[in-house]
This record gives C-alpha cells, structure tokens and sequence, in this order.
C-alpha cells in the first residue's frame, strides 16, 4: 500500500497537461481569428452590400455583442453538461458561422451569421481559461492559463495572413479568386479549418476533474487528477468534495447573488477586472490603428504590414508574460503593465494633442509622430505581457469551484460588452479629438492601477481548492 502511495503521489510528466492545455487553447484561437477576420472583408462587404456606415458598423460589431451571449450561458451550460460539451457545441457552431457568412446574401443574414460565430467565441472564452485552470498543476497553472492569450493574438495574427493571402491572389478582398468566388467570402470560409481542428481535439481531451467529481464519477477524476496534476489524488479529491459541499448540483447565475450591489464581492473583482481590461483602449489599436499609423506618416496601403508588426509585437509580450507570471505572480504584472498603459497611453495624449488637420486627414508634426509610433508599440507590449494574459489566468482560478463556470461566464460577458462600446464609441471621441479618447484610456489605466492594489488577491502557486 505505501509503494502505491508514492506511485500517485509521484509527480507526473508535464507534457500531457502541456499537451491538453494547448488544444484546450486552440477556443482562444478561434476567438482572435474571428475577432481580426473582419477586418480584411470589411472594405469589400461595405463595397458589394452598398452599405451606410452605421449598418456596416452593426455588422462588425454584431459579433462581438453574440459574444457576450455566448459567455453568459456557457457557464451553467458547461456546469450542466460539462467543460468539454461546451467545447464541441462551440466548434460546431462556428463552423455554421463560417459557412453561413461564406455563403451570405445580404447585410442581414451576414449579421446573423456573425452572431452565432460570436455565440461560439463567448462560449470559448469563458470554457478555456476554466478548464485549464482546473486541470493544471498549481505550479505551472499560470503559464498554461496564458496560452488563451497566446492563442488569441496568434488567432490574429494567422488571419491577417490569411486575409492577406486570399486578397493577393484576388487582387483585391472585393475581386475574384482563381478558383472561384470572392475573396471575402473566402475569408470566412477559412473560418472553417480551424473550427473542425477544434472539434477534432476536444472529442479527445479529458473531463475536468472538478466537473468529474461534481457528477460523482470518482474513479475518472482520480484517473484525470493522477495524470495530469500529480500529487495525493485521493486528498485532492476530498477537498474538491469539500469546496462542492452544501451547492446543488448546478450552478444557476442566482448562486452568485451576494451583499455587494447583489453580488458577491470576488464576482465584481472578476467583472471589473474584464472592464479594466477592455477600457484601456487595447482594441483600438487594433481595430483603428490605420488612423495612427496614417497620422505619423505610412501610406494607407502599408495598413497591413503594421498589423502584421503589431501582432508580432502582441505574440512577443504574451510569451514574455508566459515566462514570468508563475515566477513573479499575477498581482505584480498586473500592477507594472497598468503603469506602463499609464504612460504609454499619456504619451499618445499629448502626441495628438499637437496633430494638425482633423479626421482621416490628421497627421503628427515630428518629432511627435516617431514618439506616438513608439509609445503606441510600447502600450501593445504593456498590455500583452499583463492585463492581456494574466486577467484570463485570474478569471480562471480566482473563484471557487462551485461557482467557478458561472462567475466566469458573467465575468467573460462583462468584457464583451465592454470591447464592444470601447470599439463602438472610439469614432465619436476621435471625432472629437483624439488627445480626449486616450486621456480617457489613461484615466481608466490609472484606476486599473489603483483597482488591482486595492482589490486583487494573488493566486499565485495556490490550489484551486484553497479560493
């Protein structure tokens, strides 16, 4: 009895769980691709469609209020049938996504197609980070939650590629393609390929332990827990037993009701850790950064290779946190990248405080505009190597098992509503000036920084167990 005691509590090798977390991943992947995919097709959709601004603005940004939908329900649902169902439902779905909008015969079925694509993100935003933070070793359990954030900005990155491939070989996101069609709608049909690989490796994926054990079926959780976490499986087991005590057995979003404006206090760090994260203004780089790269003197065709440089610089940084959020903790990267968006983000400010022209026509006096270029990179870098990472890895651990799913998903759907004003309010405030839309930007990483010394509780190194 003692040898098989010290069998179990052997620890075991790390590239199952390494292995499990990168296709668990692959939602985040979905989640970047779908997020950047329309920026290639917006031009030609707008061109083909014969669309006002404001209805090719709701098409854009349609996705993203499916998103928040997606999050919401994800959670009881993944509670219900579990983290892996979740998965597969949501790789199906955005397949449907995909063909649908390939296939689109208007504005309005296009926006009902992004839609659904976004009911699938959301419900990946919020089953990933869950499902690697209960399956991972504490040890290690941030770096592998980080792999959501490599997935994303990789997501984007690949389909600016994509996009980028499927144009050239067109002439143009609005021309035809060789082998038939118009390269936009090729571009979502690529959606495809990444769906079905998502599919494909979430049929093979384990159960949560957590999920396992809630449904009573022991021997499974004590098979997962002993390959992938290591440690005294049966003392894992009881104490997940024990943090499940007295709930039932599903999580409704009432469970989460609580003395604090009717929530408990660890659900509001979660949401207003997403709104942090969104009303730093990072989307707008993304989003609209043609504007600024414009303003400091690149011609509107090089949009593409600045994106490209970009996204680089947002897969860097992410590997960067990757290699230090288990070493220095969350608390810590959050404080220093909300400093660095503190600077970075005044910077811009006053940059554009000395831009002449207005609109599409603005342009940066030197040497204003070399400072706006770096500090625009530099804000990319001090995003993703904290808030971008490290918000998902705390969203991931930071609730307690029982209603972990749940305060996730309201957490998920908070920042998706929070991505969606931020991007759908940006052309106001720049209308009005843009030294206003980043001072604001400042004033919301400010509070960040003050939010996260206040408020925040490092979970570094801890067991799921002890939240």
């Amino acid at each position: 009895m003692a040898q098989t005691d010290r069998r179990v509590q052997a620890p075991p090798s790390r590239r199952p769980v390494v292995t499990v977390a990168i296709a668990a991943a692959l939602g985040g992947f979905l989640f970047g691709y779908d997020t950047a995919v329309i920026n290639g097709a917006v031009d030609a959709v707008q061109g083909e469609f014969r669309l006002a601004d404001a209805v090719i603005g709701l098409v854009v940004a349609s996705a993203l209020l499916g998103c928040a939908v997606g999050a919401w329900f994800a959670g009881p649902i993944a509670d219900r049938y579990g983290r892996v169902r979740v998965m597969i439902l949501a790789a199906i779905t955005f397949a449907l996504s995909a063909i649908g909008s390939s296939l689109s015969v208007g504005p309005w079925d296009l926006t009902a197609w992004r839609v659904v694509g976004g009911l699938a993100v959301g419900a990946a935003s919020v089953i990933t980070p869950a499902y690697i933070a209960e399956i991972s070793p504490a040890e290690i359990r941030g770096r592998l939650g980080s792999l959501q954030q490599l997935a994303i900005v990789t997501g984007i990155f690949t389909s600016l590629l994509v996009d980028y491939g499927i144009a050239a070989a067109a002439g143009g996101a609005a021309e035809r393609v060789p082998w038939g069609g118009t390269a936009w709608r090729w571009m979502f049909a690529a959606m495809l390929l990444p769906a079905i690989l998502y599919g494909l490796v979430a049929l093979r994926i384990p159960e949560s332990p957590r999920y396992l054990v809630r449904r009573d079926r022991i021997p499974t959780a004590r098979e997962v827990l002993s390959r992938f976490v290591g440690g005294d499986t049966n003392r894992h087991i009881k104490e997940i037993q024990a943090s499940l005590a007295g709930g039932e057995d599903q999580v409704h979003l009432r469970d989460l009701r609580g003395p604090l404006l009717g929530l408990m206090p660890i659900v509001w760090v979660g949401i207003l850790l997403s709104v942090f994260q969104q009303f730093v203004g990072i989307n707008v780089i993304f989003y609209y950064s043609t504007t600024l790269w414009r303003a400091v003197g690149f011609e509107e065709g090089d949009a593409l290779l600045t994106s490209v440089i970009t996204s680089m610089t947002n897969i860097l940084a992410t590997l960067l946190a990757i290699a230090l959020i288990d070493r220095v903790g969350r608390k810590p990267l959050l404080l220093t990248g909300a400093a660095g968006m503190v600077v970075t983000l005044a910077t811009l400010a006053i940059c554009f405080s000395t831009a002449v022209g207005e609109g599409e026509d603005v342009s940066l006096p030197q040497p204003a505009g070399t400072i706006a270029l770096i500090a625009a990179n530099l804000y990319v870098v001090s995003f993703a190597a904290s808030w971008g990472p490290v918000v998902w890895v705390l969203l991931g651990e930071m609730f307690n098992n029982r209603i972990r799913a749940t305060a996730l998903a309201v957490a998920a759907a908070a920042q998706w509503v929070s991505n969606f004003l931020i991007s759908t309010t940006f052309p106001v405030l720049a209308g009005i000036g843009l030294p206003l839309a980043y001072g604001l930007y400042t004033t919301f990483a400010a509070l960040a920084f003050v939010f996260v010394l206040t408020m925040v509780r490092e979970t570094k190194g801890r067991e799921l167990e002890e939240m």
